[in-house]
C-alpha cells in the first residue's frame, strides 16, 4: 500500500477560494489566529497523520482490536500515537477558548480532521465521538458538567462517546427501553442496554465518558420521553480526577466488515446497582441534546466518505503509475504504465474530481457553522443555519455514497490484486462501507433533506442556494473560452435540480409518499449538481489567479477537472429529474410482502 500524503495544495485552495477564509477568520470568535497559525496547523497536522497515524491503518485491519477480561485491548502503535494525537492538542482546533480549545474555525478543523481519517478511518473514530460529547456538554451541560467533564474531553485525556441504539431500536430512537431512576442526591441509576456504542471501551484514555439516552420511569411515549444522561466509566470526584468504577462494561465487541480496530461493542449499564448518570438539562430534552451531538457527527462522517476515497485515489494513481500492461491505443510502447490507457484515466480523473467537489460541499459546510457561531448580526445567522441544515444531509449522504463508489473504483483499477488483501486497497472499500450506514442511514439522510429541509424557513435556504447556482452563469461568462464549456451543462443541472425541487415541495402536501420516493434520488441530484456548481467556482478563481502565475500547473488542472466533471458528471445529475420525479405508484405493483 502506497504512503498517505495530505492534498495540502487542494485543502488550501478549497479554504482560501471556495470557504473565504480570509473573511471568517475576520469574525469575533476567530480573530486571535492568522494566516500562519493556520499553516502550521495544517502542516503539523499532515506530518503526523502521515508519520505516525498511517502506518498503523494496515496494523489496525489485522489485529483489530479485542476484549479480555471485560477490558478492551486496541491493536499495536495505537496507544502511542493517541498519546501523540493528545500531547498535540488536536482535539481542541474547533474548541472555543473558554473551554480550553484553540478556536479555530469549523472549516480548518475539517481539514486537520480529513488528514487523520484519511491516515486511519479506525483511529479517528475516536476523537471524531469526543468531538460530538464537547459540542452536546458545551451546549446543554450544566456549569457543573461543565467543569467536571469538558477540560479533559477537550485535552483528549478523556474520550467521548454517544449511545443511542438498542437491539429493538436503531433508527426509530423513540423505542429505547433503557430506564433511568432517580435517586434522592440528584443523580439517576441508568439500566439497559446498547448496541453499535464506537470505543465503548478502549485502552487509550483514563476515562470514558458515555452519553446515554434513558426513559424516566414516567416518562411520554415516543422521542418525546427521551432524556440525556452523562455516565462516566469512572466515577469523577468533586476534584475532577476519575474513582470507583460505575456499574457498566463492555460484554462484547461486534465483528466488522471493517474499521476492525475501532471497537464496536455492546453495551451493559446497570448489571448490579445501577450505572451512576447526571441528568444533562431536563428531562425529556434528550432528543434536543442528542441532535446537537448528531449534526455534527453526520457531518464528520460526510468527511469519512472523502476521507477514504482520498486515500484510495492515492493507492490507485500510485499504482497506475507502476503497473505496466497492454499498448493504450495510439501509444508506440507495447509495455505501457496502465496510466496512459483512456479508461483507466477516466476512472482516475471521476476519482479526482468527486473529491474536490466533496471537499468543497464539506469545507463550505463548516464555514456555514462558522457564520453561526460568529456572523455579527441575527440574520446573517440565521441565513448561516439555513445553509447548515441544508447541507447536512448532503455532506452525509452523497460523500458517504461517493467513498463506496470510489474506494471500488479503485480496487477495479487494481485489477485482480485489488481484490487481493495485501495490496490494503480492500481494506478501504470494507472501511467506507460503514459510512452510509452509521448516524443515520443514507436514505434517512434523503427523507431529511427532502420532508424537513426543503420547507425551512418557507423554502428561504433551498431558494437561495439555488439563486446563487443560476447566478454563476453570468461569471462564467466573463471568464474567457476555458470556463465558456462549463456553463451549458452547468445550466441544465441547476435548472432540472430546481424543477425537481418545485415538484416535492409540491408533493409533500398532498402527495408524501410521491415525495418520499424520490428523496434518495434527489439528494444524489443535489449533491452532484452542487459539486459542479463548487468546482466550477474553483475553475473561476483559478482562472483569475492564473492572471498572475500563468504557467501555474496546479491551476490548469483546476479548471480542467471542473470542465471534466461539467462533461462527465453533471448530465447524471439532470438525468436524475426523471427518477425524483417518478412518484411512489411502481414500488406498489410488485407485491413484495406476498412475493417471493
Amino acid at each position: 500500500m502506497s504512503d498517505y500524503r495530505a492534498p495540502l495544495a487542494d485543502m488550501r485552495f478549497v479554504l482560501e477560494h471556495e470557504v473565504g477564509l480570509a473573511e471568517l477568520m475576520q469574525l469575533e470568535p476567530y480573530r486571535h489566529a492568522d494566516g500562519e497559525t493556520v499553516d502550521a496547523v495544517l502542516e503539523e497536522a499532515a506530518r503526523l497523520a502521515a508519520d505516525v497515524v498511517a502506518p498503523l491503518n494496515r496494523v489496525g485491519d489485522q489485529q483489530g482490536s479485542r476484549l479480555e477480561n471485560g477490558e478492551v485491548r486496541t491493536p499495536d502503535g495505537f496507544r502511542d500515537a493517541y498519546r501523540q494525537f493528545r500531547e498535540g492538542g488536536w482535539n481542541s482546533v474547533p474548541v472555543a477558548p473558554e473551554h480550553g480549545g484553540s478556536g479555530l474555525p469549523w472549516a480548518i478543523s475539517l481539514a486537520v480532521q480529513e488528514m487523520f481519517t484519511s491516515a486511519n478511518m479506525a483511529f479517528a473514530l475516536c476523537p471524531l465521538l469526543t468531538q460530538g460529547a464537547i459540542e452536546l456538554l458545551a451546549a446543554h451541560g450544566s456549569a457543573e458538567q461543565k467543569e467536571l467533564y469538558l477540560g479533559r474531553l477537550v485535552s483528549g485525556e478523556w474520550t467521548g462517546t454517544m449511545n443511542l441504539t438498542e437491539p429493538q431500536a436503531g433508527s426509530d430512537v423513540g423505542a429505547v427501553k433503557t430506564r433511568a431512576i432517580r435517586q434522592p442526591d440528584g443523580s439517576y441509576r441508568i439500566k439497559g442496554s446498547k448496541i453499535f456504542i464506537s470505543y465503548g471501551e478502549h485502552d487509550m484514555a483514563e476515562n470514558i465518558i458515555h452519553l446515554v439516552l434513558a426513559r424516566t420511569p414516567d416518562a411520554p411515549a415516543g422521542t418525546r420521553g427521551i432524556s440525556c444522561f452523562v455516565v462516566p466509566k469512572f466515577l469523577v470526584g468533586a476534584d475532577g480526577r476519575p474513582g470507583a468504577r460505575n456499574d457498566l462494561r463492555a460484554v462484547s465487541l461486534e465483528h466488522k466488515l471493517g474499521i476492525h480496530a475501532s471497537p464496536t461493542c455492546v453495551m451493559s449499564f446497570g448489571d448490579n446497582e445501577g450505572a451512576v448518570g447526571y441528568l444533562i438539562g431536563v428531562e425529556n430534552s434528550g432528543m434536543r441534546c442528542m441532535f446537537t451531538m448528531m449534526n455534527n457527527a453526520r457531518l464528520s462522517v460526510g468527511l469519512q466518505g472523502l476521507a477514504v476515497a482520498e486515500r484510495a485515489y492515492q493507492h490507485a494513481l500510485a499504482y497506475a503509475r507502476e503497473r505496466r500492461q497492454g499498448r493504450p491505443i495510439g501509444a508506440a510502447a507495447a509495455d505501457a504504465p496502465i496510466l496512459f490507457h483512456p479508461d483507466v484515466r477516466r476512472m482516475l480523473l471521476t476519482m479526482k474530481a468527486q473529491i474536490e467537489a466533496m471537499r468543497a460541499l464539506i469545507y463550505l459546510n463548516g464555514a456555514a457553522m462558522d457564520r453561526v457561531h460568529g456572523a455579527g448580526d441575527d440574520a446573517a445567522r440565521a441565513r448561516a443555519q439555513g445553509l447548515v441544515d441544508l447541507l447536512i444531509p448532503v455532506s452525509k449522504g452523497w460523500s458517504t455514497d461517493l467513498g463506496v463508489e470510489i474506494t471500488s473504483t479503485a480496487m477495479q483499477i487494481y485489477g485482480g490484486m485489488g481484490y487481493v488483501e495485501e495490496t490494503g486497497v480492500a481494506q478501504l472499500f470494507r472501511d467506507a462501507r460503514i459510512a452510509p450506514i452509521y448516524e443515520g442511514t443514507n436514505g434517512i439522510q434523503a427523507l431529511d433533506l427532502v420532508m424537513r429541509k426543503l420547507p425551512l424557513q418557507g423554502g428561504a435556504p433551498v431558494r437561495t442556494f439555488l439563486d446563487q447556482m443560476r447566478a454563476l452563469d453570468a461569471e462564467l461568462a466573463r471568464g474567457g473560452a476555458d470556463l465558456g464549456t462549463l456553463r451549458p451543462a452547468l445550466a441544465q443541472a441547476v435548472q432540472a435540480l430546481g424543477e425537481a425541487t418545485g415538484w416535492l415541495q409540491a408533493a409533500q402536501a398532498g402527495r408524501p409518499e410521491d415525495a418520499a420516493a424520490g428523496a434518495s434520488a434527489y439528494l444524489r441530484m443535489f449533491g452532484i449538481v452542487a459539486g459542479g456548481y463548487l468546482l466550477a467556482r474553483a475553475a473561476l478563481a483559478a482562472r483569475r489567479a492564473l492572471d498572475g502565475r500563468p504557467g501555474d500547473q496546479f491551476l490548469k488542472e483546476k479548471i480542467a477537472t471542473a470542465a471534466f466533471y461539467a462533461e462527465q458528471i453533471l448530465p447524471q445529475g439532470t438525468a436524475l429529474l426523471g427518477p425524483v420525479t417518478a412518484g411512489a405508484g411502481r414500488l406498489r405493483e410488485v407485491a413484495l410482502e406476498t412475493g417471493a
